[in-house]
């Protein structure tokens, strides 16, 4: 039976019966994806302003939200990992943002050329934190960390219905409206 961490017996620093290297690696991870999402708390608006299309526009705004609230169930992941809430930086992250900035740069304000690049550059972002919390999803599952593996999994879903719903807009928009683009 795996032990949840609100099992008082339960090691608070992840399972007791995992390598040291292992538990350090996922608590390194949760680090990173933490600074991942406050970091795209400050990109996000920038990127829905950015935004020509009012749909899109919404969305970003939408997953500014969200992505607000990924910040703070990481913090309850601390809380029941009994650390210390802490960032670390996430080069990755970093790197997508930054990709994102220079779409914005390099094409023309109000076109739906520059939305398909926006659409572009989170469909990136979006892939990479699925992967991330995917793989940390399961991580938590395999060190015995109900309670972490919930949270972690909540979040994973709805990185997926962003990306899907990035998807949608360019399909049903944005991709047509940028092709018909003089």
């Amino acid at each position: 039976m795996k032990k949840s961490t609100t099992d008082p017996k339960f090691s608070t620093k992840t399972s007791p019966k995992a390598e040291p290297a292992l538990n350090e690696l996922f608590l390194d991870s949760i680090k990173d994806i933490y600074w991942a999402e406050n970091h795209l708390i400050k990109v996000l608006p920038k990127m829905q302003k950015a935004a020509t299309s009012a749909e899109l526009a919404a969305a970003i705004g939408d997953h500014l939200q969200e992505t607000i609230i990924h910040a703070t169930r990481l913090e309850q992941v601390f809380e029941l990992l009994g650390e210390k809430v802490q960032a670390k930086k996430c080069d990755a992250m970093e790197g997508l943002a930054k990709e994102g900035e220079s779409i914005v740069e390099s094409t023309e304000p109000g076109t739906a050329t520059r939305d398909v690049g926006i659409i572009l550059a989170s469909q990136k972002v979006e892939h990479y934190e699925i992967a991330t919390y995917g793989g940390l999803t399961q991580l938590a599952k395999t060190l015995g960390l109900d309670d972490v593996a919930e949270l972690l999994g909540q979040t994973l879903g709805e990185e997926k219905l962003a990306d899907e719903k990035l998807t949608t807009i360019a399909e049903e928009n944005v991709n047509y409206t940028a092709a018909d683009e003089a």
